[in-house]
Formats: structure tokens, sequence, C-alpha cells
């Protein structure tokens, strides 16, 4: 795809150390995971899948995250709105729709697991489950691996602000404080928990809770892609350099419902989302991007027409895709009772 060429002067994503092909990549993945989102919810309501938890509102700071990390040697133990995270750090458009459609070749599960809860050896993107939070202990866990085997790696764990009420939040965070970790744990505080708003979750900040266990907090605009990608690229350098854990809080909003079973009118209105969705982070950096002279107007339509090909071209897969066949439900109950090779 063409691109255009940027001025002399500089800009802010270079002085944070993004290229202006980073940069570009960052918005396109954006823009991958919304269309990702969008799609899944219009096979939910066709019928043709069961099952949607939407990240729609949350990808700006997912992508930004994502590309301030190191994508070659960090552990990423995502939460199931993450979708755009995912498709960030080397998940393919097939690969969701494998998930999305419950198919034998799912990376995540072989299809067995709802989606939205990730897997991928090869990625290192660590399973994730439905019991929310359970991920900031696992990611400790690794964190320590690297502290013991001294390796220059970083764990990077997100969840949202509902469930970091819950204990393993609590008790992750004070280990990863007490032996100074290299673990970053985002907060994507999207104000609501299912149906419960935020000033009924929480009597303070997210961030402000780091200081208890000896670390680092800071909260920052999820919709802004370039002030996340600092606070993490920062993070991952205290990380790296044995200065321990931080915790970043990204304020944000979910505009979709909870899910597709959720009817979110019931406690909040058509009023206050739109006045949200007006805050949606994407345009804002598309907007930045043009500023910079790295895009216009013939570039996106470029961009759309590309990313409906690689969206229609991956759901085709998915829907087509085989089914487990049914025996694998009986597989890996007892060690090595899977045929070997097969899928599972």
């Amino acid at each position: 795809m063409t691109q255009l060429n940027s001025a002399k002067r500089s800009f802010r994503h270079s002085e944070l150390g993004l290229t202006d092909d980073k940069a570009v990549e960052m918005y396109k993945v954006m823009k991958l995971g919304r269309k990702f989102d969008e799609r899944a919810l219009l096979l939910q309501r066709a019928g043709k899948i069961n099952f949607h938890v939407s990240g729609i509102g949350q990808e700006v700071a997912q992508v930004a995250a994502a590309f301030a990390l190191d994508r070659e040697q960090d552990y990423f133990l995502p939460y199931y709105r993450d979708y755009a995270f995912v498709l960030a750090v080397g998940m393919t458009m097939k690969e969701l729709m494998l998930s999305l459609f419950a198919k034998a070749d799912d990376p995540n599960s072989g299809g067995r697991q709802m989606p939205g809860h990730f897997g991928h050896k090869k990625l290192r993107i660590v399973t994730g489950s439905s019991p929310v939070t359970t991920q900031v202990p696992h990611a400790v866990g690794i964190a320590l691996a690297a502290k013991m085997k001294n390796k220059p790696f970083v764990s990077f764990v997100t969840f949202g602000e509902g469930s970091s009420n819950q204990g393993d939040f609590h008790e992750g965070c004070n280990f990863a404080g007490v032996h100074k970790l290299p673990v970053i744990f985002m907060c994507e505080n999207n104000q609501y928990a299912i149906s419960v708003p935020v000033r009924k979750q929480l009597g303070g900040r997210v961030a402000d809770r780091a200081a208890g266990y000896g670390f680092p907090g800071l909260r920052v605009d999820g919709n802004d892609a370039l002030e996340v990608y600092r606070v993490v690229k920062e993070a991952r350098e205290r990380a790296v350099a044995g200065e321990g854990p931080t915790l970043i809080e990204a304020m944000m909003y979910r505009i979709s419902p909870h899910s597709t079973s959720d009817n979110d009118l019931v406690y909040r209105t058509k009023e206050e989302v739109e006045e949200n969705r007006s805050k949606d982070g994407i345009p804002k950096y598309r907007a930045y991007l043009e500023e910079c002279g790295l895009w216009n107007d013939e570039l996106e339509k470029a961009l759309e027409d590309e990313l409906r090909a690689i969206v229609d071209e991956a759901t085709a897969f998915g829907d087509n895709a085989p089914f487990p066949e049914p025996e694998s439900v009986l597989y890996h109950v007892y060690a090595d009772d899977a045929p070997q090779g097969g899928r599972s």
C-alpha cells in the first residue's frame, strides 16, 4: 500500500522511537481488530456463531501496548476482549475465526473454549479461562521464571477494573512487588464490570493500589495511542533493568454490550454510549497520522478494501473448516491418550 512522505519536522511518534512505518502499522492493526469485532457481532446476530464478547472501544490501548513490548520474546496473558492485542502480537484473522466458529484447528483450544479465551504457544500467549483475573498470578509466575533464569523478557497481563477486586489480582501484585519481578499489569478500565458501573466497583483508582505493593502505578488515557505506547515502553524498560513491576490503568469505555447475551440499555442509556463513542481513539489516531503526512482518504479507502477482503476470506475459511471429531471430547483425560499428529 502506498504511503505518504512525512514532513521533515519531528513528530511525537518519532520522539518515542516509533518509525513512520510502525506508526502506520499500528493504525492498520487497530482497524483490523475493529473489523473482526464488527463481523463477529454480525455473525452472532445471524445465528452463524453462538457467542461473542466485544472489545470495541478498547483497541487503541491494546495495539499501542503490544507495539511497546518485545513481540519476539515477551509472554502475553490477555483477557477476553483483547482481539486487537492478539492480532498485534501475531495471531491471524483466520485463527480468530477458527476460534469463533469452534473449529478443530483453532489454535487456542481446538474449538473447545469460548471465543476470546486465547492461547497460542508459538506466540507465547498463555491460555486464559472464564474465571476472571486468574491470569494475573500466572503472569507473575512467568516473570519469576524470567528473573530466576536471568532472561530479558517480561510478562504482560491485562484485565478489567471489576476483576481488579479479585484476590488473584492482589496476591499477584504483592508477590511481584516483594520480588521485584518483570511483569506489567494493565487494567483496561472500560467503566463497567458486566452491568455494574465503576462508581459501584471502586472506591478509588486502580493505579493507586500499586503504592501498597511497592511499585509504580500510572493512569493513562486509553484512547491516546502514543501515550499508552510511552508508558508501556517505559514499564518494560524498568522491568528488564531489574526495577520490578508496573501497574497501568488505561481509561476507556466499553462501547458494545458486555456480550451478545447482554442488554446493556437496562443499565445505561443510549446517550451515554453515543457520547463515549465520540471519544473513540481510532479516528483520533487517524487524524494524527494525517497531521504527520502519513495518511489520507485515498489510503483509508484502500485499507478499507484490503481489510474487507481479509475478513471475508477468514470468515469463509472459519465457516467451512471442520468441527472437532466427536470422539475428541474424550482426549486428554489421561496422559498420552490422544492420537499424535492429528487434530485434538
